[in-house]
């Protein structure tokens, strides 16, 4: 079996959310309530992967559909409710900045202050950004990265349909943030790092650009039990998110070694009923779960 390398994973993902930007599953939706309704029939016939965090199986594309879109699916903000974020978060945000590819709430946990400096891993459509830059306020600043040109496109535009001055968003590789020195509180993440093929550069990048004092607050998917070579080298899992997660012992060593204090990593097992709605049949939820990642960067 093939091993994945690092360019082609980092290739398949921006094509997999430059897709996702457009309406999910190719072509673009109507609206945010159908967003990860729209198939893509084409698509699935040659079995490419469902979009966002959840993907078809490369095994059985016509049986092991992802959540959004299947015949199950729910709206982006559906699926956001149940992850912890409120009906008035999710009606403040621009139509589109909800493409419902979370796996948590990283806002529930950053505790985000007025007037700090804030940035996003992964930004995509800009929900947590705009979410963040109520929080921090007209004194506060909004930093979105993401490697995908299409998801910066779209939330560039998002900001400015809605009149949002205190975001801005970069395109760049979350391994390599361009992002000044110690210049951001409090970074946040939505199921994102896990995309990573460098996970422990990821963190030494988050260091870096931290002040001393900042904390990073990540909702993510880890890994709980070794995964089968097959599924490791699936890329349609790992687009969704799932097979390329890491151990809690191995990001807790990549959080040490950055640097960072108060590492706390809190694995929730409930995640498993949704994961397992990602990919029905694969059983992969015996094998991840969502997880809270928080820690601090000494002063």
């Amino acid at each position: 079996m093939i091993k994945l390398n690092n360019d082609k994973i980092r290739e398949e993902v921006r094509k997999h959310y430059a897709k996702t930007s457009e309406g999910c599953c190719g072509g673009p939706a109507p609206n945010d309530a159908d967003a990860c309704c729209v198939a893509d029939a084409d698509a699935k016939a040659v079995g490419e992967s469902g979009c966002g965090c959840g993907s078809t199986s490369s095994d059985d594309s016509n049986n092991l559909q992802g959540a959004c879109c299947s015949n199950t699916a729910v709206s982006p903000n559906e699926t956001s409710k149940a992850l912890g974020y409120s009906i008035s978060e999710l009606e403040s945000l621009p139509q589109g900045a909800n493409l419902g590819l979370g796996c948590g709430n990283p806002q529930a946990i950053a505790s985000i202050k007025e007037g700090e400096t804030v940035l996003d891993l992964g930004s995509g459509a800009g929900i947590d950004c705009f979410l963040a830059a109520k929080a921090t306020g007209d004194s506060g600043f909004v930093i979105g990265v993401d490697m995908t040109p299409e998801m910066i496109s779209k939330a560039k535009s998002n900001a400015e349909k809605s009149g949002y001055k205190n975001v801005e968003f970069r395109l760049g590789e979350i391994e390599h943030l361009p992002v000044a020195d110690n210049s951001v509180d409090v970074i946040i993440s939505n199921c994102v790092i896990n995309l990573s093929p460098e996970k422990r550069q990821v963190y030494a990048e988050t260091f870096r650009v931290l002040k001393p004092g900042g904390r990073i607050a990540v909702s993510d998917i880890v890994l709980t039990a070794v995964l089968p070579e097959e599924l490791q080298n699936d890329m349609f899992l790992y687009t969704g998110c799932m097979a390329g997660a890491s151990s809690l012992p191995d990001i807790e060593s990549f959080l040490v070694e950055a640097g960072f204090s108060d590492i706390r990593i809190s694995p929730k097992n409930e995640s498993r009923e949704f994961i397992r709605e990602w990919v029905p049949n694969s059983k992969i939820e015996n094998y991840v779960v969502s997880a809270s990642i928080q820690a601090i960067k000494p002063n």
